[in-house]
C-alpha cells in the first residue's frame, strides 16, 4: 500500500495501491499513520510519489457508491486526517507527481512544500462529482495557490497538464520523467541543508497557521459535507459521474 525507501536523510514514500492509487479509507489511514510517525522519525525530509501511471486519481468512488453511508462516514474524516498529517508535518515535504493527480490526489500534492510534476493531469473536479470540499482540503488549496486560483480550480472542475498547472501555481517545476524523483530528492535535501530543522519547522507552522486555524474554526461544516456526499450516493449522481468517466 505504501513503500518506503530511505535516501540518506530523505524518506521516499511511494503510493502503491491499485492501478491508480485511489484514495480509499484504508490508504488514507495508512498514509496518515506514516506521516504521524515521521514527526519523531530520524528522516529530516520526505518525498511522496506514486506508482504506475498515477500519483493518485483521488477518492475511490466505486467504494463510495458500493458501500454507501457507513463507508462515507469513515472515509471523509480519514481524508481530512490524511491531508492534515501531511500539511502539518514540520519537515520539508516534496511531492513528486509522476502522473495524474485528480481531486484528492491534487490536494495531497498541494499539501507539500514543493511540488514537481512530470506527467499526467492535475485538478479538482469534486463539484462535477456532486460533492462539496471538506474544509481541510479547501484550506490546503487556498494556502497553495491563493483565493482567486482556488475559485478557478474549484468552480471550473477542470484538470490541467503540468505546464498549465505550473502557471497556476499548483506545480513548482516540470522535470522530465526520468529526472522527477532525483530532482525531488535533491529539493528535499537542499531544504534540510540550507535551513536548520527547528527554524524550518517554526517558519512552516507560521506560514500555515491561518489555514490550520480555519480548519478548526469551520470544523462544524463536517456533518453537512458528509451529508451531501451521502445524498449524492443515494440520488445516483456520483454513480452517473463514475460511469461517465469510466466510459471515456
Amino acid at each position: 500500500m505504501i513503500e518506503r525507501i530511505d535516501d540518506g536523510e530523505v524518506a521516499i514514500l511511494r503510493l502503491a495501491h491499485g492501478p491508480v492509487n485511489a484514495l480509499d479509507a484504508d490508504l488514507c489511514e495508512a498514509v496518515a499513520a506514516q506521516f504521524r510517525a515521521l514527526v519523531t522519525d530520524p528522516a529530516r525530509a520526505v518525498v511522496v510519489t506514486g506508482s504506475g501511471r498515477a500519483f493518485s486519481a483521488g477518492a475511490d468512488l466505486r467504494r463510495v457508491v458500493e458501500e454507501g453511508e457507513p463507508y462515507v462516514r469513515r472515509f471523509v474524516p480519514s481524508l481530512d486526517d490524511l491531508f492534515r498529517s501531511v500539511f502539518e508535518l514540520g519537515k520539508p515535504v516534496v511531492a513528486a507527481v509522476n502522473g495524474h493527480a485528480i481531486a484528492g490526489g491534487c490536494v495531497l500534492a498541494a499539501c507539500a512544500d514543493v511540488t514537481l510534476m512530470s506527467a499526467g493531469r492535475i485538478g479538482v473536479p469534486e463539484l462535477a462529482v456532486g460533492v462539496p470540499f471538506p474544509r481541510v482540503a479547501l484550506e490546503v488549496l487556498r494556502h497553495a495557490v491563493g483565493d482567486a486560483v482556488t475559485r478557478k480550480l474549484v468552480l471550473g472542475t477542470q484538470t490541467y497538464p503540468a505546464d498549465e498547472a505550473r502557471s497556476l501555481g499548483l506545480v513548482d517545476e516540470v522535470p522530465a520523467a526520468d529526472d522527477l524523483l532525483p530532482s525531488a530528492v535533491a529539493r528535499a535535501r537542499a531544504l534540510t541543508a540550507s535551513i536548520p530543522s527547528d527554524t524550518f519547522a517554526a517558519t512552516k507552522a507560521q506560514l500555515r497557521r491561518d489555514a490550520v486555524e480555519r480548519m478548526a474554526t469551520y470544523a462544524d461544516e463536517a456533518e453537512s459535507v458528509t451529508t451531501l456526499w451521502i445524498r449524492r450516493v443515494e440520488d445516483g449522481w456520483t454513480r452517473r459521474y463514475l460511469d461517465a468517466v469510466t466510459r471515456k
